[in-house]
């Protein structure tokens, strides 16, 4: 919270040197979990998506029907709730609010709901279930967020509750401020995302917002910025094209567009009209960010790491706090990825919509000098529905530049409704799905000139 930085009592040197190890033995197991990049089955990824892997290979065949069992209970619950409200569960804030959310996201859960069912049992009409909508969605994504969202939900107060983004966000700030303008602790949100899973970053970043670390601003920069595709993921995309040999290029190529990104939007709109408020409209104190006379910025990051980790109290609520994340995104957050994962991919699969709001993108890609730049424009907005769409599609495209950059460019859009979009409007991330659209239209003409540029040098 904001007040983490106020004076707490001083401790004697013994305590001091058992409070330093509370903050180091947790933080070094978070750092581990979530950053530590070690290969696993020919991939590059992070522990916490080692154990998330596991656990989906574990329960194997089972895993769809629990998802779908966990997604239409969910619907029919929240929508029995929304109908009687017993004052057993109103009266306990965390069911109160996972089983109340407003009209709209109470319509796109039953959405959910229908789909999951009509996806697993092939009911309904074909283009719900079907492999590239909602088969797509239920069987090739949930299985993945699901054992994800179990093990970093129970896994992230250790790196939020002991004190390392207190050390990172002193050490960080005089580069993420002035570049970004953003708190240093912000760059443990884009490497937990680059190593190993957006949908990690995500949860992370709305926790901070939720514990008032990030203003409205700080958390929609973050979350639609930072939540950085995976190493992994871009060399799936990559081989999907058919260039897995030009990979360290091509991850360059995403890396440099990034930046750009990450540098430019923040300052336009809609991310510069965001407030800077925090979750419940008080004013951030930014004098709380000044290092004292005295300190240096480590000396004062390590005081700030260690008075965080004196304030766990138990490992018993460090491990209620961990449920209650995982609970929070299995129960809430699948079911909303499931609705608008299933209507977007629809969308895309079923109607010339995507292809239409291409079609005024050929004039800039000729211009740019893109090769088969009519074929390149259809691959462009429908990325919005789902970051792997494009790069089939350009599997069909001869030349190898024009390959080269709608996979780069599909990867640097970021924002895809099939996954990370979803997973923004499910949190409480304060964006709408508009503002998503916005962001990721002006990410693609601010990193495709960038993409293109390179290719340019490469073939």
């Amino acid at each position: 919270m904001q007040d983490n930085t106020k004076a707490v009592d001083v401790a004697q040197p013994s305590e001091s040197r058992a409070y330093f190890w509370r903050f180091l033995l947790p933080s070094l197991a978070g750092i581990f979990l979530f950053m530590a990049p070690l290969r696993y089955q020919g991939d590059l990824t992070i522990p916490v998506a080692i154990l998330a892997a596991t656990l989906r290979d574990l329960l194997d065949e089972y895993i769809v029907t629990i998802i779908t069992l966990i997604i239409a209970s969910m619907a029919a619950v929240s929508l029995l709730y929304r109908c009687y409200q017993p004052t057993a569960i109103r009266q306990r804030p965390f069911f109160h609010q996972l089983l109340s959310p407003s009209p709209l996201w109470l319509i796109v859960r039953v959405i959910g709901g229908i789909a999951a069912l009509s996806s697993l049992y092939h009911w309904g009409p074909a283009l719900i279930w079907e492999e590239n909508t909602g088969g797509m969605v239920l069987e090739g994504l949930l299985p993945t967020l699901f054992s994800v969202f179990i093990f970093a939900g129970l896994l992230l107060p250790l790196l939020l509750n002991f004190g390392l983004l207190e050390l990172f966000g002193t050490l960080l700030s005089n580069v993420m401020r002035p570049i970004f303008n953003l708190p240093g602790r912000s760059a443990i949100d884009c490497m937990t995302s680059w190593l190993g899973d957006g949908s990690v970053g995500i949860l992370l970043t709305s926790k901070q917002y939720e514990e008032k670390f990030y203003t409205q601003r700080e958390a929609a920069v973050v979350g639609t910025t930072f939540s950085a595709v995976s190493i992994t993921f871009s060399l799936v995309v990559l081989a999907q094209v058919k260039l897995e040999h030009l990979f360290l290029p091509f991850y360059g190529t995403i890396c440099l567009a990034g930046l750009a990104a990450a540098i430019i939007l923040p300052r336009i709109p809609p991310l510069s009209l965001k407030k800077d408020l925090y979750v419940d409209g008080s004013q951030p104190d930014r004098t709380a960010d000044a290092i004292p006379d005295g300190h240096h910025s480590f000396s004062w990051g390590m005081k700030l790491a260690i008075r965080r980790a004196q304030q766990v109290k138990s490992a018993r609520a460090i491990v209620a706090e961990g449920l209650r994340n995982a609970a929070d995104m299995v129960f809430g957050v699948l079911p909303v990825v499931m609705g608008l994962g299933t209507l977007a991919l629809i969308v895309a699969e079923h109607t010339s919509v995507f292809a239409l709001l291409g079609q005024p993108f050929i004039p800039f890609l000729q211009w740019l000098g893109v090769p088969e730049a009519i074929q390149a424009s259809e691959t462009i907005v429908v990325g919005f529905a789902d970051m792997f769409i494009p790069a089939i599609l350009a599997s069909g495209i001869d030349n190898e530049m024009t390959r080269f950059i709608i996979a780069a460019m599909s990867v640097t859009q970021l924002i895809y409704m099939s996954e990370v979009g979803a997973l923004l409007l499910g949190s409480r991330i304060p964006v709408n799905i508009i503002e998503l659209f916005i962001i990721f239209i002006l990410r693609t003409l601010i990193t495709l000139p960038v993409i293109t540029g390179i290719a340019h040098l490469i073939f």
